[in-house]
């Protein structure tokens, strides 16, 4: 017989089901169900590194990402799961925002190719191996050709321009890109855009050519401050291949403002090797470089119009804004007697008429003073127009390498800060006849006692004394050089092997009438290196006993 419940007691039932609280479930945990890679294509040079970013579906899902644990969870599988030899994953990121990650992945350093698609998988499950994947991405490696590669322990630049164009101006850029390879522990650059020509007055006229590289983005380059601007030295003429990194070395012991920073590099120009070169910071004004105030098109009067400015001292007189100031010094362009002066910032577009009017005011205010009767009256006389510290440090590093260029004047320079003084430096371009009895007495005599306006400095006996007291503060590092130049030397010799087997030095002499320049140019690299030293000590012995 069947019992059929009310309607009463179902109604009943009903509303007893309604007013009964519901226990929510337990928290499901986060799951993975996907991965997605931004990066599709993806090239690594030779040792490289290049960014990998990828989002996960559960932006609270929780996995190890630590590389160095042998719990990690994130790996690289080729299709049917092998793991690539060419690439590895370095580290691993979180980004910002939730879910976010960027993995690290570089390049073994073999000499195999590959190009391969891979995906970025993380194990989900330590037992059966289940892991989840991102649909796959394209991996090539671009390994250096056997006709480029240079294993001399520097680091390798490369600068490869567009549709190979040849670099022939140094009015006209062209478009180029440009990597390094950080050899000796240095850092890789990945590859960046850039422009290219090519800088100099002599040098530029000899085979092996140096360069102005000007990248779109300012950059750190081999540990250097980031900037736009770098310059690749040739050092064609200079069979030790380290005069100008010995006198940066020389300057950066000194108190001056700023000294450029330099690194020894081998330069491949759209796929082929062209030497040993210097890697070195061009001179610009800049909170990394010559930090002074940058002026405005407004900075016309007042304490404004007073800086900053940098100027450059060369008898190639090639600067846009340029005039010689004849109220002291001898040295004499074609007709005129004084000092070629050129303003390398503001630039010339931006340099207004008050402005430029300042600084020839105050150049010829200075140098009258400087040859004036009260000249050395210490709050009236030079001394309230030069920094006389930077002025003694500048020319201690111009004698103690023989650089007679002081007095010529060549590649200069000068700087003056808004409300500051004329302040001397830095330091650039020491190749010709430095540390060369060839083109200077530099054996027996003083090379720049005569300078500019050093001759006139002298005469003042306090400066003198300055002069003799800050040498003999700095001698115990200045003793140091030699020492210096034999850790050069280690470092450049595989360098010198490659390099002097593609270029002569000793074609300098075309430049100086049949008569090589430095000395040294047919010489072996070794000898070289150790006549170099042979003048350095010979030259502070006599700066001892002259000063």
């Amino acid at each position: 017989m069947r019992k059929y419940i009310g309607i009463p007691v179902l109604l009943l039932l009903l509303a007893g089901c309604a007013r009964k609280e519901v226990i929510p479930e337990e928290a499901s945990k986060p799951v993975l169900s996907s991965i997605s890679v931004l990066e599709k294509d993806l090239v690594l040079l030779q040792g490289g590194s290049c960014e990998l970013n990828f989002t996960v579906n559960s932006p609270s899902y929780s996995f190890n990402y630590d590389v160095t644990s042998s719990e990690c969870q994130v790996l690289l599988r080729k299709p049917g799961g092998l793991l690539p030899t060419g690439v590895r994953i370095a580290s691993v990121a979180a980004g910002q925002l939730p879910g976010t990650y960027t993995a690290l992945l570089a390049d073994t350093g073999g000499d195999t190719a590959y190009d391969e698609n891979v995906s970025l998988c993380i194990q989900i499950s330590p037992v059966g191996g289940a892991y989840v994947s991102s649909a796959a991405f394209h991996v090539k490696s671009e390994r250096k050709q056997p006709e480029t590669y240079t294993q001399t322990g520097l680091p390798v630049v490369y600068v490869d321009t567009e549709a190979r164009a040849p670099i022939v101006s140094k009015e006209e850029y062209v478009a180029a890109s440009m990597y390094i390879l950080g050899e000796g522990g240095q850092e890789d650059l990945q590859p960046v855009t850039c422009s290219v020509r090519g800088r100099g007055n002599t040098t530029w006229s000899w085979p092996k050519k140096p360069y102005l590289v000007k990248l779109d983005e300012k950059t750190s380059v081999l540990d250097m401050p980031k900037h736009k601007r770098w310059i690749l030295l040739a050092n064609f003429m200079d069979r030790t291949l380290m005069r100008n990194l010995v006198s940066m070395k020389l300057s950066s012991m000194t108190s001056l403002a700023w000294t450029p920073r330099c690194r020894p590099v081998e330069l491949v120009l759209n796929g082929r090797h062209v030497g040993s070169y210097l890697l070195i910071e061009q001179v610009r004004v800049d909170k990394n470089r010559v930090n002074i105030t940058e002026m405005k098109a407004e900075d016309n009067s007042g304490d404004a119009v007073t800086g900053g400015y940098l100027l450059e001292l060369d008898f190639h007189y090639d600067n846009e804004v340029q005039w010689v100031d004849a109220h002291g010094g001898s040295f004499q362009w074609g007709q005129e007697s004084g000092i070629p002066f050129g303003v390398k910032y503001p630039d010339p577009e931006d340099l207004t008429s008050a402005q430029l009017d300042y600084i020839k005011g105050y150049i010829a205010k200075a140098a009258s003073t400087l040859y004036g009767e009260q000249f050395t009256d210490p709050s009236e006389g030079y001394a309230a127009y030069l920094d006389v510290d930077s002025f003694i440090d500048y020319w201690l590093v111009y004698e103690l390498m023989c650089n007679h260029e002081l007095g010529n004047p060549g590649s200069v320079h000068m700087h003056k800060d808004r409300g500051g003084k004329l302040v001397a430096g830095p330091c650039w371009d020491f190749d010709w006849g430095i540390l060369s009895f060839y083109t200077s007495a530099g054996e027996t005599q003083l090379v720049n006692r005569n300078a500019i306006w050093y001759g006139r400095l002298f005469q003042d006996p306090v400066f003198a004394e300055k002069v003799k007291a800050r040498f003999n503060e700095l001698l115990p590092q200045l003793q140091t050089i030699p020492d210096y130049m034999d850790q050069c030397e280690a470092l450049l010799t595989e360098s010198a092997k490659l390099n002097f087997k593609m270029w002569n030095p000793a074609e300098d002499r075309s430049m100086n009438g049949g008569h090589i320049i430095n000395g040294d140019e047919n010489l072996s690299f070794h000898d070289a290196v150790q006549r170099l030293k042979h003048n350095y000590e010979k030259h502070l012995q006599v700066m001892q006993e002259k000063l």
